[in-house]
């Protein structure tokens, strides 16, 4: 018998932020806007995707620096910053200061790879180095180093009248233990592991595996129990799941049909593998809250995970945001076992 699920302990949303072009600002405030109301509705983490020549958020850590203005209690991530667009070394100052700006809130999440059409940016983004960088897991060790507060140089002390650090300043103690990785493989969630960070999942992953595995829930409980078998500590090991997850409570028919068209227009990629790297998809989850907690618990490895950043659907309007929030809110998290606060 599969073993009961861990009552949900932390309740996250995940949001692209988009804008239009003609009105970026726009955008960027409802984003905020949506951040505030979450921390209002009682929310553990707030978190941005990331994305880089599209009309979504391309500086979420700017984004986050003015939410921590706006909020006082609420947990604010990324997920994820590819880490083949930074340097680390710039970033390491970038997630300090916001993190010192925001009392120790700031939840990093990163990954590595190439950056996305590499071929056509590369020239923009390293004219000088393009074929000498390193796109692996080096790139996140360079950064955990520099948050830890490992030597960035060897030069500290006074040059005149100016005084220099050997490590990234500001630096803030408890930054590292809140870094997350975003792995989809079993390679990722075991080097997540090893290296004492904590794991993202998402609503995609590898289907890898000798026997050609197609279950979704099934590949990640791998992954999950991968990543807690090589991390120091063990089972207590922080893992966060991200499934597109869309409770319709409170919706009125109008929604209710829109966000049913939204995941049957999506489903047909989740029956096989695409593309070359065989990323499997998992379905939209659409319901009552009841029947969408009916659906989490039956999930492999939703049962062995105690915090989600459910993501919200990227195409949806400023309104439906406020409902679906709200619904999460009040009720798909008490019945996951969720408690404000908890």
């Amino acid at each position: 018998m599969p073993i009961a699920p861990r009552p949900l302990r932390k309740l996250g949303f995940l949001t692209i932020g988009l804008f239009d072009e003609a009105d970026p600002r726009r955008g960027h405030e409802t984003t905020l806007e949506i951040i505030e109301l979450g921390e209002r509705l009682g929310f553990d983490s707030a978190w941005l995707r990331h994305r880089h020549l599209q009309y979504g958020i391309s500086s979420p850590v700017a984004v986050l620096a003015a939410a921590s203005q706006r909020t006082s209690h609420i947990e604010l991530g990324t997920a994820v910053i590819p880490l083949g667009w930074e340097n680390p070394l710039r970033l390491a100052e970038d997630l300090a200061t916001v993190d010192v700006l925001s009392g120790g809130r700031l939840n990093p999440g990163v990954s590595v790879g190439p950056p996305m059409h590499y071929d056509r940016v590369k020239q923009a983004l390293y004219p000088d180095t393009a074929d000498a960088e390193d796109f692996g897991y080096g790139r996140v060790r360079r950064l955990l180093d520099l948050v830890r507060g490992e030597p960035a140089t060897d030069f500290s002390g006074s040059e005149g009248f100016e005084v220099f650090s050997d490590r990234v300043q500001p630096h803030s103690p408890g930054l590292a233990g809140r870094l997350w990785y975003g792995g989809g493989s079993i390679d990722s969630a075991r080097w997540a592991g090893e290296n004492g960070v904590n794991l993202l999942t998402s609503s995609v992953v590898k289907a890898e595996g000798p026997d050609g595995e197609r279950d979704f829930a099934d590949i990640q409980l791998a992954q999950v129990r991968a990543f807690r078998a090589a991390h120091p500590d063990g089972d207590a090991a922080r893992v966060s799941q991200g499934l597109v997850v869309v409770p319709t409570d409170s919706a009125t028919p109008r929604q209710r049909a829109k966000y049913e068209r939204f995941a049957a227009e999506r489903l047909p990629r989740t029956a096989s593998p695409q593309g070359p790297a065989r990323l499997l998809f998992a379905p939209d989850l659409v319901g009552t809250s009841a029947e969408l907690a009916e659906r989490l618990h039956a999930h492999a490895a939703f049962r062995e995970i105690d915090e989600v950043a459910f993501a919200l659907p990227f195409a949806f309007a400023h309104e439906d945001y406020v409902q679906i929030l709200t619904d999460m809110a009040t009720a798909l998290g008490p019945a996951l076992g969720w408690r404000p606060g908890g």
